[in-house]
């Protein structure tokens, strides 16, 4: 085949893995260094590389090779670094709204916790598939309703009305729970 031709020519599976491969060698440390730019902690940045590189061997077939390869990465650890910090965001704020432990309660609030965490691990286990997904993106990860809708692929009306009986279900387990240990 004419190299002009293979240019234009579909990816085979090997070809696209020693592409990637040579994207990555390549480009690894730029993007390390863009997305050090792009306010990620050092601590973090290997593995927000990690993502960009997973959307790149996703994304690889479609590059238009007229464009410049690091701005198109640029591109992509832009995105995943603004989703990045977007969930992390989020996470934080979820996180400021626990009061402090206050001292000497630190076993008894240990215990507790566990308690909790026991009680939401066997109640996601009761609800089917749709419920579980739908209240552990929301209250859990803290998407909006049009977010989960679209994760989902499913109506946001849909999302709501799974979401709102849901809720009832976890405030019927907690009733539960504390009419048990009363």
């Amino acid at each position: 085949m004419p190299p002009a031709a293979e240019s234009h020519a579909p990816r085979t599976g090997a070809r696209a893995a020693l592409e990637l491969a040579d994207v990555y060698r390549d480009h690894f440390a730029f993007v390390y260094r863009s997305l050090l730019r792009l306010g990620i902690p050092r601590s973090n940045v290997e593995d927000v590389a990690q993502d960009v590189f997973l959307v790149v061997r996703r994304r690889l077939a479609d590059y238009d090779r007229a464009r410049s390869l690091p701005a198109w990465l640029f591109g992509i650890a832009r995105r995943v670094a603004s989703e990045w910090r977007r969930s992390t965001g989020r996470a934080q704020r979820r996180l400021d709204l626990l009061p402090p432990p206050a001292e000497g309660e630190t076993a008894a609030r240990a215990a507790e916790l566990g308690e909790a965490a026991e009680l939401v691990r066997s109640f996601l286990a009761e609800l089917d598939e749709d419920h579980r997904l739908v209240f552990v993106l929301s209250e859990l990860e803290g998407l909006s309703g049009t977010e989960i809708a679209e994760a989902l692929a499913t109506n946001r009306n849909t999302v709501y009305t799974r979401l709102r009986k849901a809720r009832a279900r976890f405030e019927h387990a907690i009733a539960r729970a504390q009419e048990v240990r009363a």
